[in-house]
């Protein structure tokens, strides 16, 4: 088979000579910057008021704070991810500043820049090719928002062509025999990829494109919740996947006036959207299975797409479990399918947006299955990802296990399906916190003027109340040495989680929100209710006041924060493509950018293809 993975294989800027020599660059410029690791990983904004020496002060160097001072915000942002740096003067103002620009900043941002990832689609790349051809119908893009139907149009028609090469690479080549006859030959013993396995699909989105026209694939959308499968049901009504059923009920046996009788059923028609005249969704019949009530299965009476979900609790990527219920289709004379799938059958694993270890347990699938051939996933929140080196982090500390001592046994020790996965990155000893896997999910580059001071002003407003809360004794001094797990000194983490837009009116509104809302803490809800009393609005409104000044410099901290956080990404999506070289049942590994990072941030797809 012909290499199918781009060159290079991996999205990094054209400074290196090879994929090695940036790999090795990148676990040198992270273990080698001090202020790299603290602004992954060993900053938390809840110190920002609470520390002593001042955190900022500590942070960065005089005469950062001194250009930092004068610079607006958004100007800042351009500095950090547009500006040319090699255009840029040293030692002279920039952009109305009095204090000249720092030769280290600049030195800094160039180190960080040349080590994240390009994810700019490249114009070669499958997704841009299928671009035009990518259009998702009414019926099939039903309950999609902006964002995922962009998503989902270009991951379909990616998918497809993958699935098509691999299948072509292996498929039936005929030739001639000297009576003139043609005979058949396999080019070589690999079969065809025939269903595609969905780790956790969710509604299905990405499966229902896929098995719709002008894909027409078998998929199986493996899911955990009952109720995502039950939507999904529905959305496949709409997209003509499946029919309707429509129970028709007895109103006095509904009412409870008389005895139970059967419930006839009878099909209905399609709800709306109406029917589109250009395209014909693929048709549907249902298989049942016996005994099975978890397993829904809907096959193609005429050989084109079809939708199989499985409830399945993904622990691992062993999917034996899974792949002995995969249903074969039925061939194209309607002959009823095997009870098991037949011995040439392969599949492929794909995801869309997998969360934390999920991909973790994707990748593994190609090399702990023996019939899947190939994955192409999407990852992202690596909030949740667990750590393969140390202990597990929280983001909510009340969650960390204390009663049973089996679970406090596994909250003290690493987990071997986190990461890094890699030997490579293990050797390295890289570690990567929650705080900094946090910050590895925004997308800075995105930030506008009027979005930006929001959430700064929401940052603002909760390291104040963390402020509030030392003040009060709600909370210890925070330490020097060691931050914890979450990357903050702090004594006891508070966690205060999402408030209504109406709270962020003043600082006085969101901390009246937020003691309402801590007045429900079992432990300590007495107490916030006494602070609450003792808190006047004048008193807040001070606070504000005085704290006014530093809100620019918090801003400055975060923003520089999720800059850099772009190497951690970096190390993510790297440490999975490394992953998959180190095995040697994989032939072809390689990541690339799906979407368009505008509108979908998280847009790297991780390839590998078996030998």
């Amino acid at each position: 088979m012909g290499t199918l993975a781009p060159d290079p294989p991996l999205p990094y800027f054209p400074l290196f000579a090879s994929p090695e020599a940036y790999v090795d660059s990148l676990l040198k410029h992270f273990a080698s910057t001090p202020l790299l690791q603290t602004l992954c990983g060993g900053v938390h904004l809840l110190d920002f008021f609470t520390s002593t020496p001042d955190l900022y002060t500590t942070l960065l160097p005089p005469a950062w704070r001194d250009f930092l001072a004068e610079l607006d915000i958004m100007d800042l942002l351009d500095l950090l991810m547009r500006e040319d740096l090699d255009a840029l003067q040293t030692g002279v103002g920039w952009r109305g500043t009095s204090t000249v620009l720092p030769k280290d900043l600049i030195e800094y941002l160039r180190g960080v820049r040349q080590h994240t990832l390009d994810r700019q689609p490249r114009r070669t790349n499958q997704c841009q090719r299928n671009r035009k051809s990518a259009k998702l119908t009414r019926r099939v893009a039903v309950g999609m928002n902006v964002k995922k139907r962009h998503e989902v149009s270009l991951f379909s028609a990616y998918v497809d062509e993958l699935a098509t090469n691999l299948s072509d690479s292996t498929s039936p080549a005929t030739s001639s025999s000297p009576n003139g006859a043609e005979t058949e030959g396999l080019r070589d013993s690999k079969p065809c990829v025939s269903h595609l396995i969905d780790f956790g699909s969710g509604q299905n989105y990405l499966g229902r494109a896929l098995a719709s026209e002008p894909f027409n694939r078998h998929v199986i959308a493996i899911e955990r919740k009952g109720h995502n499968q039950d939507r999904a049901v529905k959305f496949d009504v709409m997209a003509q996947l499946r029919e309707k059923e429509v129970v028709m009920r007895n109103k006095k046996t509904f009412r409870g006036d008389a005895e139970p009788v059967k419930t006839p059923t009878e099909r209905a028609a399609l709800p709306t959207p109406p029917p589109e005249p250009e395209v014909v969704a693929a048709s549907v019949s249902t298989l049942a299975i016996a005994d099975d009530a978890a397993m829904k299965v809907e096959l193609s009476a005429d050989g084109k797409g079809s939708v199989q979900y499985i409830s399945h609790e993904i622990q691992d990527g062993n999917l034996c479990d899974v792949i002995v219920q995969i249903v074969p289709p039925p061939d194209p004379q309607n002959e009823p399918p095997p009870s098991r799938p037949l011995p040439t059958a392969a599949q492929m694993t794909i995801s869309l947006h997998s969360c934390g270890n999920l991909l973790h347990h994707a990748l593994r699938s190609l090399t702990l299955n023996p019939s899947i051939r190939a994955i192409a996933l999407v990852g992202c929140c690596y909030n949740l990802l667990t750590e393969r080196l140390s202990p597990a982090t929280y983001k909510l500390p009340s969650l960390r296990p204390s009663a049973h001592p089996r679970l406090t046994n596994t909250s003290t020790s690493a987990d071997p399906h986190g990461f890094p996965m890699s030997e490579k990155f293990c050797k390295a000893d890289v570690r990567l916190n929650i705080t900094a896997r946090m910050m590895a999910v925004q997308a800075p580059w995105n930030w506008g003027r009027k979005d930006s001071e929001g959430f700064f002003t929401r940052h603002f407003y909760r390291a104040l109340l963390q402020r509030v809360f030392l003040d009060a004794g709600v909370v210890g001094q925070p330490q020097g040495g060691e931050a914890s797990p979450r990357g903050h000194t702090s004594g006891t983490p508070i966690i205060i989680g999402s408030l209504p837009k109406s709270a962020y009116m003043s600082f006085a509104t969101y901390a009246r929100a937020a003691l309402t809302k801590l007045r429900e803490d079992a432990e300590r809800g007495e107490a916030f209710t006494d602070l609450g009393r003792s808190l006047t609005d004048e008193k807040l409104e001070a606070y504000e006041r005085d704290f006014a000044a530093k809100k620019k410099e918090l801003s400055v901290v975060w923003s520089l924060m999720a800059f850099s956080a772009g190497v951690v990404e970096a190390l993510i999506v790297v440490d999975r493509w490394c992953w998959l070289r180190e095995q040697p049942e994989v032939e072809q590994s390689w990541v690339e950018c799906a979407f368009d990072p505008a509108i979908s941030p998280r847009n790297f797809v991780v390839v590998g293809i078996k030998k």
